[in-house]
């Protein structure tokens, strides 16, 4: 399973949650410890947005913990708002294309967890793709499809709805197929004015998801050798992740499955997410 973690409030640079803290996404990338897979290898990717009107996108096959061109960029971009990812593959291959963060216009996203039976309900997912949107899947991952889904299902419009229907889909093409697994879901995504993020699972245990309880929560990350950055995060900030960035239980707390968030203004607002009916084109 992969890691990721999202972040909205005041401009911070990148290194403050992927680099800094005891137990950063590069530390998650060697030693995850809320994930059936230690190690997250097969990849990375960041995502931020700024003044531009696009989210600048970041992506290599290769380790996080080794690319030194990522070291260097979290040390000088500065953003509001950021996603970023390791990946651990699940049956699809190691290569950029398949990398998170996904891209579409203003719209990034991060999965955690899988399609069960991709390779059964692959060719059906696929084909719902609405053609004008399918010319920018670039990949073979079931996180891609995923997202383009939701982007047909109008998640432009109406973000739960979308991811509401897109996995309702997915669960009845999966039925169908005689997988009763269906979907796992962790997933964050973003226009940049939001972090929109989903706890799901069809059966069992959801990956994991954790959001921060204020900024004084944040606060803590800072390891004593940076004190001098602890103003570093504005009132309004905010961080939901695969897993904490810290040992520290009382700074997180623990998203409870099937629920769907969003983060804005450094509020979080938490809604009960149920798949819903989608009827195919």
């Amino acid at each position: 399973m992969c890691r990721w973690l999202a972040y909205a409030g005041g401009p911070i640079y990148l290194r403050e949650l992927i680099l800094r803290p005891r137990h950063s996404l590069i530390d998650q990338s060697l030693s995850a410890r809320a994930s059936a897979t230690t190690t997250n290898g097969d990849g990375f990717g960041v995502g931020w947005y700024d003044a531009t009107e696009r989210p600048g996108l970041y992506k290599h096959v290769q380790p996080a913990w080794s690319d030194p061109n990522l070291f260097d960029l979290c040390q000088h971009v500065r953003s509001p708002l950021f996603l970023a990812h390791v990946r651990a593959a699940t049956h699809t291959a190691t290569q950029y294309s398949n990398c998170h963060p996904f891209r579409h216009g203003r719209w990034l996203f991060v999965h955690n967890g899988q399609i069960h039976g991709w390779n059964e309900v692959r060719r059906e997912l696929v084909l719902e793709i609405p053609a004008d949107l399918f010319r920018y899947v670039e990949g073979t991952t079931d996180s891609e499809v995923m997202f383009h889904l939701a982007l047909g299902f109008g998640l432009e419009q109406d973000v739960q709805g979308a991811l509401e229907r897109t996995a309702g889909f997915i669960e009845d093409v999966c039925r169908a197929h005689g997988v009763n697994e269906g979907v796992e879901m962790a997933v964050a995504l973003s226009d940049g004015r939001a972090v929109h993020a989903v706890r799901y699972a069809t059966e069992g245990a959801a990956p994991t998801m954790y959001h921060s309880k204020r900024v004084a929560a944040l606060r803590q990350l800072v390891p004593s050798e940076h004190a001098d950055h602890l103003g570093v995060f504005s009132e309004d900030a905010r961080a939901i992740v695969s897993e904490p960035l810290t040992e520290l239980s009382e700074v997180w707390e623990e998203v409870e499955p099937s629920r769907y968030l969003v983060l804005e203004a450094g509020e979080i607002r938490s809604a009960r997410f149920a798949p819903a009916v989608a009827t195919p084109s």
